[in-house]
């Protein structure tokens, strides 16, 4: 598995919505963020994926998501690792309450049998409330001597069970190296077997509808004022700001297009 590019992806579903243009507090968009992948407290999510593996192989299971602390949030991540075998799984975390933050607590179930894995995330936090939820919640497949089979491309012989497979509130998609099949996340928001970062990207945006350059310019066209705000709402706000403010010449206008072949 490509290790660097499935977290880059895996890390733009995690950010996206986190802020949006104009990346200030105040905004009445960002008020109320975090609307992907929000698992609540006595809510669920599950994803079912298809693989092929050998005797003695490994699965890991990666569960990831934001905790909310005030206006801003912690990214959590919850790691298991299990032998490749007709068996059921169950793991209960807990994340302890810090300052402005509340507790919250969950449970992984996964289930393996023959050509099929299941992982279930549900959240047991006792009380109400998005203080309490996992937000952009996503989960990272990778097997180790296997081969996951695309839930979008899937062979002939593999349709009926893929067809049968049950995924709520998330998005199974291959991940990593073209063509490898070592790894899968499953995602809340819908993409294609093997997402990129369009390799002109200077850095995040947590919008990945929108255009870079687009944002950049708009951003350019702050004032003085909301430039401040902006850079005092989040520490990942004022990176914003800082990388477009220092951004050269040669940088933005690799932003103005580029052709590029189908798939």
């Amino acid at each position: 598995m490509n290790a660097a590019m499935v977290e880059e992806i895996a890390n733009a579903v995690l950010y996206e919505g986190y802020l949006l243009y104009p990346y200030r507090r105040s905004a009445i968009k960002n008020q109320r963020r975090w609307n992907f992948g929000v698992v609540g407290p006595s809510e669920s999510m599950q994803t079912e994926c298809l693989f092929q593996t050998a005797a003695g192989s490994t699965l890991r299971v990666r569960v990831r998501f934001l905790h909310l602390i005030g206006d801003q949030a912690m990214p959590r991540d919850v790691e298991l690792m299990y032998g490749v075998g007709s068996e059921s799984y169950s793991h209960h975390f807990e994340f302890a309450p810090l300052e402005d933050q509340e507790g919250i607590q969950g449970r992984i179930e996964t289930h393996i049998e023959q050509f099929k894995v299941r992982v279930t995330i549900f959240n047991t936090t006792p009380l109400e409330g998005l203080k309490r939820s996992f937000i952009s919640t996503h989960t990272i497949l990778s097997l180790e001597e296997g081969e996951f089979i695309s839930l979008l491309e899937t062979p002939d012989e593999f349709r009926e069970q893929a067809a049968a497979c049950k995924n709520i509130g998330t998005w199974p998609v291959l991940v990593g190296e073209e063509d490898a099949r070592d790894a899968m996340l499953s995602s809340p928001i819908i993409l294609y077997d093997y997402p990129r970062i369009a390799p002109e990207s200077a850095g995040a945006l947590f919008d990945g509808t929108e255009i870079d350059e687009i944002l950049t310019l708009r951003i350019m066209t702050l004032t003085d004022q909301e430039k401040l705000e902006m850079a005092s709402t989040d520490a990942r706000a004022k990176e914003i700001l800082d990388r477009t403010e220092s951004m050269p010449p040669e940088q933005f206008m690799k932003l103005h297009g580029v052709l590029r072949g189908t798939r």
